[in-house]
């Protein structure tokens, strides 16, 4: 599956052309890498993303071409959350 359906279908980022911009944006890694929004990504894939202050690493687990909002938290496993600290500083 492409990364920007895999995004756009487990609602980690709600729109499928948001997604290609972080991608084209380089915000997105696959296991470590810069991933294009064409990258296509496995189970086990881990998935870095930075929204802004805040960066998301999870974990796929399951790969569906559609998902109710019910379902679509359990694609992935959320393994971290966390705010940049350099948040409102200016150099």
């Amino acid at each position: 599956m492409r990364l920007d359906k895999f995004l756009k279908v487990s609602r980690l980022i709600k729109r499928r052309t948001l997604a290609k911009e972080v991608c084209d944006q380089r915000r997105v890694s696959i296991n470590g890498q810069p991933a294009k929004a064409s990258a296509n990504v496995a189970i086990g894939d881990e998935l870095t993303i930075r929204f802004g202050q805040k960066t998301v690493t999870a974990r796929i687990e399951h790969l569906q071409e559609t998902s109710r909002k019910e379902e679509a938290a359990n694609m992935y496993t959320l393994l971290s959350e966390e705010r940049s600290s350099d948040a409102g500083v200016k150099g």
